[in-house]
């Protein structure tokens, strides 16, 4: 198989690479089509690196989504995050996480930590504390 591997400068070009890689998928370890596959899926992960970053979650963003997917509701974060008051401060905003509180929902529902330590979302944190 005949076959030109050149840098991805488009969406046009990324679509492409994605298109062969969706052909090639099925090529046995070993083969040059193989070696085609693993060098543009290597390409392929830089220029998603580049163009199609996923930024880190906001921390409440984070915490709502754990809670959702574990179906709990706010009195389960009681013993992350303490008193029932302290829960509603945190999931609207007017109170940031502490240490000891990341330690908690990181250990106990398996929230990774890049995304509690991450940077608060102003404008969510505003929306949020104005009732919106």
């Amino acid at each position: 198989m005949a076959f030109a591997i050149t840098p991805i400068r488009s969406e046009a070009d990324y679509d492409a690479a994605l298109e062969t890689i969706a052909g090639l998928m099925d090529a046995q370890p070993g083969t040059a089509e193989a070696d085609i596959l693993d060098v543009l899926a290597t390409l392929v992960e830089a220029y998603e690196a580049k163009h199609h970053a996923i930024e880190t979650p906001d921390p409440i963003a984070a915490i709502k989504f754990r809670m959702e997917q574990a179906g709990l509701n706010q009195a389960a974060l009681v013993p992350f995050i303490g008193p029932k008051g302290r829960v509603s401060e945190v999931l609207s905003g007017k109170r940031r996480l502490t240490l000891p509180m990341i330690r908690k929902l990181h250990e106990g529902l398996g929230i990774p930590v890049e995304a509690l330590i991450a940077e608060q979302n102003p404008r969510q944190t505003t929306r949020q504390a104005a009732g919106m």
